[in-house]
């Protein structure tokens, strides 16, 4: 073989491969995930880049939370059922392969961030990222703990992570999240810390805001799985509200960062569909509650206002809400809101969702959508309506259920499928690709579809 045959073979293997699914590209996918920093003294392990960061912060003696009444949701194992779970297997091990079912990802300037709530034993670190600059030529890269592996460790500080579920990128360039403060493992759930919001500066890596969210609003974090974050401008980021929805208790509640004060609205379009709760994803069959679940923000109005959009999961409609009326705290507290939250009526049947953006470009809503195992969409600039919406991808072999839908800033979606019903009510097939992260840019992604 020449010299220049073989240097051209070495560049096209460094090159990274991506493969076309149905609209959407396939970037990683893994059998099982795993660590730079497993926690178990494992050798090889590669240092992070920028190396420790610590979070500032204390945390006080937490108070014992009442008992509540157990609501059957998505996060749950049903009464019986004898999932696999290893809870009784290694129950003190820092790293269970099988029990390392990724949740989110959200990408920002070179960090793709893969959270992995602590639904069972033996994860690592509940919050983590991929460096793409090193690691995106490989097709299963290992996750490193964000923003470092001691931050992770629930047992060694009451100031330290304990569960993640989503995460999501405001215009000031920093991250939010909402650490739950409950350990989810089968037949011996703990919230072990109060629920907490949590702003962290993506230029440092260090922590700028944590807020711990009062019983008085919520007693646990079960329900507490996404936020939005609503900012004016990027010159006002110290005016920032989060709108976190609770999927169990099915409430919207509103941060506001410049009052550092949070409130509760109550509704009956936050409630599930009872007709829209039975699932059948990755040839499992069963019935999930889970309300209110995910909200975005559409345009700015005339006025300066956004509709925040927003559905419950068990549902195939959609509803609206101005931010105006969220951020006025004494709203929260009417027991009638009239028109102010709409129906904008049926996706159409089998149109569950989870996760849902806007992109402001195109003026198109993309749909993590659970039953057709895919994306969809829908132009805001036409009628709500099921002709309206349209299928950028669906696979129902490599796509089991899109559990997250993050916009970059550049206009890129970033979809993560996890196969979780069938962790939950079967057996994950380790020889097998179970969980995928797919990417795709919205001028693409609607192209050749009704949202164009």
């Amino acid at each position: 073989m020449s010299r220049a045959l073989l240097l051209l073979c070495v560049q096209l293997w460094l090159v990274p491969t991506f493969v076309q699914g149905d609209g959407m590209i396939e970037v990683f996918k893994w059998k099982q995930m795993d660590y730079y920093n497993r926690g178990d003294g494992q050798p090889g392990r590669r240092p992070v880049p920028s190396g420790p960061v610590v979070f500032p912060g204390r945390y006080g003696r937490e108070r014992p939370v009442r008992a509540k009444r157990e609501v059957f949701t998505s996060r749950d194992i049903p009464e019986g059922l004898n999932a696999r779970s290893d809870f009784n297997n290694g129950d003190t091990a820092p790293y269970i392969p099988y029990n390392n079912v990724p949740m989110g990802a959200t990408h920002f300037r070179g960090r793709l961030f893969v959270t992995m709530p602590r639904r069972r034993v033996g994860i690592p670190s509940t919050l983590n990222f991929i460096d793409m600059r090193r690691d995106s030529t490989q097709s299963s890269p290992k996750l490193y703990a964000y923003p470092n592996f001691e931050l992770n460790q629930f047992n060694k500080s009451a100031q330290n992570l304990v569960s993640v579920y989503r995460t999501t990128v405001d215009a000031c360039q920093r991250l939010w999240f909402i650490d739950t403060g409950m350990l989810e493992y089968p037949n011996n759930r703990q919230q072990i810390r109060r629920p907490s919001i949590w702003i962290v500066d993506l230029k440092t890596d260090r922590l700028i805001k944590r807020f711990d969210i009062p019983e008085s609003i919520v007693e646990t974090g079960r329900g507490l799985a996404s936020l939005t974050i609503d900012i004016e401008t990027a010159e006002e980021c110290d005016q920032a509200y989060a709108y976190i929805p609770d999927l169990v208790n099915s409430r919207l509640y509103v941060y506001s960062l410049a009052t550092d004060r949070i409130w509760s609205f109550a509704h009956n379009y936050f409630n599930f569909d009872p007709v829209a709760g039975d699932l059948n994803i990755g040839g499992q069959s069963f019935r999930w509650d889970d309300g209110i679940f995910s909200t975005t923000m559409g345009a700015q109005q005339p006025d300066g206002s956004r509709d925040v959009y927003f559905h419950a999961m068990a549902s195939n409609n959609e509803f609206v809400v101005s931010n105006r009326v969220l951020q006025l705290e004494s709203n929260a507290a009417r027991s009638e809101h009239g028109n102010d939250f709409r129906l904008l009526g049926s996706r159409g049947q089998n149109k569950q969702s989870t996760m849902h953006d806007y992109d402001r470009k195109t003026g198109v809503i993309f749909y993590a959508e659970i039953q057709t195992n895919g994306v969809g969409c829908w132009n805001t600039n036409q009628p709500f309506s099921a002709a309206n919406h349209g299928t950028v991808a669906s696979n129902e072999q490599t796509m089991i259920y899109p559990s997250d839908l993050t916009i970059d800033e550049d206009g890129n979606i970033w979809v993560m499928t996890n196969s979780m019903p069938i962790f939950i009510y079967s057996t994950l097939d380790s020889n097998v690709y179970n969980f995928r992260i797919w990417k795709q840019n919205v001028n693409e992604a609607k192209r050749n579809t009704v949202c164009e």
